[in-house]
């Protein structure tokens, strides 16, 4: 359950009620979008609890979608992981730090290189930002700490967890204990600015789901350790269920303490709410301290995704489905350093090509592709393999995965939609993998 939760837990409760305000206009919408995100969440947990209790071996996605509908599906699982999913995450959390960082050093957002490209988000010139030099700077060192063993990476990652869960209890009770903090304020919605209004409508709907999904974006990751932890028939169905659980009361209570203290408005102006917060409660070092432990976390989130993110690439290429210098092992170390190498510098290429919020859309959109087809093989396996033991079933069954894949595929579609760009990449690199699949399995 500790994993569930700890994956889960990053940088999205501190950077998407903002974008998700401006999305729906009204904090009683946020609160029913994360309410609605978290209830989608647990569909999936719990047809992943199926999966995971009827085939407990470590691989996850990889596995199920491989029994399901054959090996080029579980082989677009792991390849759309490595070049989308993981990249991209640590693309985006390496913006994340920018944000935060930028608090003390504003420079960071000024524009470092120009060009008449209309290649940028919403078709705008392409630009590159020294913030996003910087973040790339962050990458680049933190695989080469974890290229130099896991011991010290490890560390890291443990003290950020504690921070990490430490400074959100902190928010939600200073914040809602504060007399700085008013009723009243969930009652005023943000109306717009500078000639932007809210979406609204289902397009709104879609687009703060999107942001609060982000933020629940990790509740998969349990079913990958599945042959090595104990009791995973009995275990693994209650990490996902409980964990889920755990998070949503986590980021509803936060969200309560965000707009107890600050209106709409507020919300809207400040992508830190927490820091935003906390300076409305204690001043401006309030804001600092949240600030500073805020970016130690996405730090320490960052650290974890660098560490574990390796281990698909490095798995793929020892089954011959990879890049053969992905499977390497550094002598000294005993790192995969090919793999991390190459998780490392191709995060950095795809943090020049957005924001925050466009590598989150990018993450969400390719994953939940993925996400859809496997909860649909619960449904799949049940009609082609009756006999397979299952430990654990699927609660509601089958309105509960059919419901996750039908808002999955909505999802999707509205995401595409919106998001041309960040979609249409997303599917262009998972696309790029069709060719290499048929090269390996020739050779």
């Amino acid at each position: 359950m500790t994993i569930v939760i700890g994956t889960i837990i990053g940088s999205g409760i501190f950077l998407v009620p903002s974008a998700m305000i401006k999305a729906v206009g009204s904090p009683a919408m946020v609160f029913v979008v994360w309410i609605f995100g978290g209830i989608l969440t647990l569909f999936g947990a719990l047809s992943y609890a199926e999966l995971a209790a009827a085939m407990p071996d470590s691989g996850g996605e990889f596995v199920y979608l491989g029994r399901a509908y054959g090996p080029i599906y579980g082989f677009m699982y792991g390849w759309s992981q490595t070049v989308v999913g993981k990249s991209a995450s640590i693309a985006a959390l390496g913006a994340a730090l920018v944000i935060y960082l930028a608090d003390f050093f504003p420079s960071l957002e000024r524009v470092w290189l120009h060009t008449s490209w209309p290649i940028g988000p919403e078709g705008a010139p392409f630009e590159i930002r020294f913030g996003q030099l910087v973040a790339m700077g962050f990458i680049l060192l933190l695989t080469l700490v974890n290229y130099s063993g896991t011991r010290i990476g490890g560390r890291v990652q443990v003290a950020g967890t504690f921070l990490k869960m430490a400074l959100i209890a902190a928010i939600v009770v200073l914040g809602l204990t504060s007399h700085a903090g008013s009723v009243a304020n969930f009652g005023i919605a943000y109306t717009g600015d500078a000639g932007h209004a809210p979406l609204g409508g289902v397009a709104g709907f879609f687009s703060a789901l999107v942001a609060a999904l982000w933020a629940y974006d990790g509740w998969s990751n349990g079913p990958m350790i599945g042959g090595e932890i104990r009791d995973p028939e009995k275990n693994l169905p209650r990490a996902l269920i409980g964990g889920t659980l755990i998070v949503m009361a986590t980021y509803l209570l936060a969200n309560l303490a965000y707009f107890y203290v600050l209106s709409g408005p507020e919300v809207a102006a400040s992508g830190r709410v927490a820091t935003a917060a906390m300076s409305k409660v204690l001043g401006s070092s309030g804001g600092s301290i949240v600030t500073i432990a805020a970016f130690i976390s996405i730090f320490a989130g960052l650290n974890g995704m660098i560490l574990s993110g390796a281990r698909l690439p490095f798995a793929m290429a020892r089954k011959g489905q990879f890049f053969a210098w992905a499977r390497s092992i550094d002598p000294k170390f005993g790192t995969p350093s090919g793999a991390l190498l190459f998780l490392g510098l191709f995060s950095s290429l795809l943090l020049l090509s957005g924001r925050f919020e466009d590598l989150a859309r990018m993450v969400i959109f390719s994953e939940w592709i993925f996400y859809a087809m496997t909860a649909f093989a619960v449904i799949a396996l049940r009609r082609s393999q009756p006999s397979l033991p299952r430990p654990y079933r699927v609660l509601g069954y089958p309105l509960v995965p059919m419901v996750f894949v039908l808002v999955a595929v909505g999802l999707l579609g509205s995401t595409l939609w919106a998001y041309p760009r960040e979609s249409g990449l997303g599917l262009v690199l998972i696309a790029a993998g069709l060719p290499f699949y048929f090269h390996w399995r020739k050779a």
